[in-house]
């Protein structure tokens, strides 16, 4: 089991430190509850060191980009961010990434976890366009500070404007003391703040500045089953359990980040997919009675014949209700419609609903 660098102040701090995706990572410490209405409402500091990072340089470094990935990378000025993903050549997902344009011809993709191996096999097998790729995962590290009051806490520690980095943009330069550090209006919460990118032997600085800095706003360390309940509220997707291997970008909602525009791994299917129509849909739902809706359980018709499963469910601590995600048959996926999670053995009416669940 990998530990991240800081594992000793998590460890210090009270976390309790579970595995994931080959890590031991801070869970929780003071209660998921507490941690996410910290964000919702103030600021709070996650660390995701976990995470994958992957540099891609040279001429043909957008070619390659292009071709491994759904969304238009050719869109991307330096300083601009992009939601994509990697479909793979059996109309499933092999990971969903940000990409990062930082000079000319240099991308930085970030990559889950749980995936690094798979999407640097991958990535490599499809480069036959000369492209340098480095992989830098194990030499840095990740903080995402989150919350509404970030910018205010963090802007004594950089010489750059914070409020002036739109979202998904970054910019490069000062902070907490250290140069060079990426900053970056990205985030996986929905409630504003920055994602902040530097080097191992560099993050317990940064770590200490960021506290001294929040201090007087009440930061706090958030753990990854907070993460999970916000991001939920916004819906969205989390590989592993919305998006897979064998999950479409266009059954996950996903056309937005699907560009036609130009060839990529598997794009002829997927147009396909697109203008034929799918099988399955990803929906959201709201519970309308009391219950907590749970990964893999049952969604049912009113004559209780299964027409999907749950893939993310939680008890939304800004909501005070069960949502959840799940795939279900295309003719039952139709907004406003009324279908159940089979909540043990109970048949629990959940109606479909427009993402995001949390409207801020």
């Amino acid at each position: 089991m990998k530990k991240i660098q800081l594992n000793q102040i998590h460890e210090s701090l009270g976390a309790k430190m579970v595995p994931f995706a080959g890590y031991l990572m801070p869970v929780q410490y003071e209660g998921v509850n507490l941690e996410h209405e910290m964000v919702r409402n103030g600021v709070g500091v996650f660390d995701v060191s976990h995470m994958g990072e992957f540099l891609v340089e040279g001429k043909n470094a957008l070619d390659l980009i292009q071709y491994v990935t759904s969304n238009d990378a050719s869109k991307l000025q330096i300083g601009d961010a992009q939601y994509s993903c990697m479909p793979n050549d059996k109309g499933g997902i092999v990971d969903d990434l940000i990409v990062y344009r930082v000079k000319e011809n240099t991308y930085l993709l970030v990559v889950n976890a749980s995936n690094i191996e798979k999407d640097w096999n991958w990535i490599n097998e499809k480069n036959s366009f000369g492209a340098e790729l480095k992989n830098l995962s194990d030499h840095y590290s990740l903080l995402a500070i989150q919350g509404p009051k970030a910018i205010e806490a963090m802007q004594s520690l950089t010489s750059i404007d914070l409020a002036s980095i739109p979202f998904y943009k970054f910019k490069i330069g000062d902070f907490a003391g250290i140069e060079h550090v990426i900053i970056s209006a990205t985030g996986y919460t929905g409630s504003g703040g920055f994602e902040i990118y530097c080097k191992n032997e560099e993050v317990e600085k940064v770590w200490k500045k960021v506290f001294e800095a929040g201090k007087e706003f009440d930061i706090k360390p958030i753990g990854l089953a907070a993460r999970d309940t916000l991001r939920l509220e916004m819906g969205y997707c989390l590989y592993g359990n919305d998006i897979d291997d064998t999950t479409s970008p266009i059954e996950a909602g996903l056309g937005w980040i699907t560009k036609f525009s130009k060839e990529f791994v598997n794009s002829k299917a997927l147009l396909e997919q697109k203008e034929q129509g799918v099988t399955k849909k990803l929906v959201a739902f709201e519970l309308l009675e009391r219950g907590i809706p749970r990964k893999d359980y049952e969604l049912v018709d009113g004559k209780g014949q299964e027409i999907g499963r749950v893939t993310s469910g939680t008890m939304s601590p800004s909501l005070k209700k069960g949502i959840g995600m799940g795939y279900i048959a295309s003719e039952n996926a139709k907004m406003g419609e009324t279908i159940f999670v089979r909540i043990r053995n109970n048949n629990v009416p959940a109606q479909i609903v427009k993402l995001p669940f949390y409207k801020g």
